[in-house]
């Protein structure tokens, strides 16, 4: 049995390492990944590791936690480094290794194995890790969506109609030089509503068609993509339209409580604007309470903002300042 060996931190996972797994797929008969801890990215070793098998689900994956951090040719490191490999192994036979690293030559050799070199020279695909933690955006023809997507800080401002989420989306997108993503179900609602009324099975459609637009503005963001509401919204519409919502919108809005980064609620305190498509101040005091009641009950952690639309940004501004990717949320209390 042909069995390959591949290893490495992938911070992130580009082009680059899926051309070498790609070709050791097509050579051997199974293919194990060793991926290594590491402090180079924010990103976790587990989601590091969900990238290959989302994309290759095929491979057999081994979370490295523990791995040795030396990198070079001392005789010192070279035999941690191939122990530990050996170890984590714990003799499953390893008859080809692929790297494109200097190391294929004395690891493929503790492991008796063909050493396999793709793309030393970086020339079929002329990308690095090093380079694309630099910019991420610039980089983005070297990295699937899937992985791009998880590079991006989403958020989502809430609140009822006319509570500033728009006006407040577009303008941290500006600020940000990056896309926003408009309330789609406002305008699906506007196009197909019978005297201010759509049906349930309408709102069923409006969830998938959000989040397609959604995805498809992740892969043009720069750093932050601003969302202006999101399916939990949709379905604290659909509750107070016909009590009860469908089973893609109670399932796209319970995926939506961990599809953001950030959560920002838009408060009641501007001027109402009193729209044809509105139902009135009353209504909006009353809805933005659904809102907070949804939010507890799902017991989704936000940020309340308030005041002018320049206080506002501020107070937005001062949250992702603070805010980390996979990071704590409590951490942006610290040492305030």
């Amino acid at each position: 049995m042909r069995r390959g060996l591949t290893l490495g931190k992938f911070a992130p996972f580009h082009r680059g390492h899926q051309l070498l797994l790609e070709t050791a797929l097509s050579e051997v008969d199974e293919l194990v990944v060793m991926v290594y801890a590491t402090d180079v990215i924010a990103v976790p070793l587990q989601v590091r590791a969900g990238w290959i098998h989302a994309l290759y689900p095929t491979l057999r994956i081994i979370e490295a936690w523990d791995g040795p951090s030396g990198y070079g040719t001392t005789p010192e490191i070279v035999r941690e480094q191939e122990n530990y490999i050996l170890k984590k192994l714990n003799g499953l036979r390893i008859t080809h290794f692929y790297s494109s690293e200097f190391y294929g030559d004395h690891v493929s050799q503790a492991l008796g194995a063909i050493d396999r070199r793709i793309d030393e020279a970086r020339l079929a695909v002329p990308i690095s890790g090093t380079a694309l933690r630099e910019d991420y955006f610039a980089g983005r023809p070297y990295l699937d969506p899937l992985v791009y997507a998880d590079l991006i800080t989403k958020v989502c401002f809430l609140g009822a109609p006319s509570t500033g989420k728009t006006t407040l989306a577009s303008t941290m997108a500006e600020q940000h030089k990056t896309v926003w993503m408009p309330e789609y179900g406002a305008d699906y609602w506007r196009e197909h509503q019978v005297d201010r009324r759509i049906t349930l099975e309408q709102f069923e459609e409006i969830a998938p068609e959000h989040n397609r637009r959604e995805d498809t503005l992740t892969r043009q963001s720069r750093t932050y993509l601003f969302c202006d509401t999101n399916p939990m919204t949709t379905y604290v519409f659909a509750k107070d339209y016909h009590g009860t919502a469908g089973p893609v919108l109670t399932r796209l809005a319970k995926e939506a409580e961990k599809r953001y980064d950030v959560f920002f609620l838009c408060d009641t305190d501007i001027p109402y604007a009193d729209t044809w498509d509105r139902s009135g101040d009353q209504k909006r005091k009353w809805f933005q309470d659904q809102i907070v009641g949804d939010l507890a009950e799902r017991q989704v952690p936000f940020f309340r903002v308030s005041g002018t639309l320049e206080e506002r940004v501020a107070q937005v501004h001062d949250v992702l300042r603070r805010h980390r990717k996979f990071g704590n949320v409590l951490d942006i209390y610290r040492n305030t």
